[in-house]
């Protein structure tokens, strides 16, 4: 919620109001982050220990917007996720989002701090 708050601000210059979050360009990956079973099964054991009122099982997916700050070196300042009322689910797809970009950008043109966004969706098999 802080975190929401904080990025509003950053994104309206001080005004709060709510994200747009489409129009936050897409983050720039050299290669897309790989889901694999284990974290299929953390995030299952997750939603079902915290009691999130969320939909997960064999054949469903479940996806996660994330806004990521990088700065003029193309480091990553802080990835902000969007909120799917399980926040276990949402600060792991934020982590998640954090280290995979890590080193893993294409070139940008950007002079200063961008904020981008990007969707975890965890699919779980048929």
């Amino acid at each position: 919620m802080i975190a929401t708050f904080a990025l509003a601000l950053a994104l309206t210059g001080g005004q709060v109001r709510t994200i747009d979050w489409p129009a936050l360009a897409p983050l720039p990956y050299r290669t897309p982050p790989v889901i694999t079973p284990e974290m299929l099964t953390f995030v299952a054991k997750e939603v079902v220990a915290r009691k999130c009122a969320l939909a997960i099982g064999p054949g469903l997916a479940l996806s996660i917007d994330v806004a990521v700050l990088v700065d003029a070196q193309d480091n990553i300042r802080t990835t902000v996720p969007r909120a799917i009322q399980c926040p276990a689910v949402e600060q792991y797809a934020a982590a998640m989002v954090a280290g995979a970009a890590r080193g893993n950008l294409l070139p940008r043109t950007a002079s200063a701090d961008q904020w981008y966004r990007t969707t975890v969706t965890f699919v779980w098999p048929k």
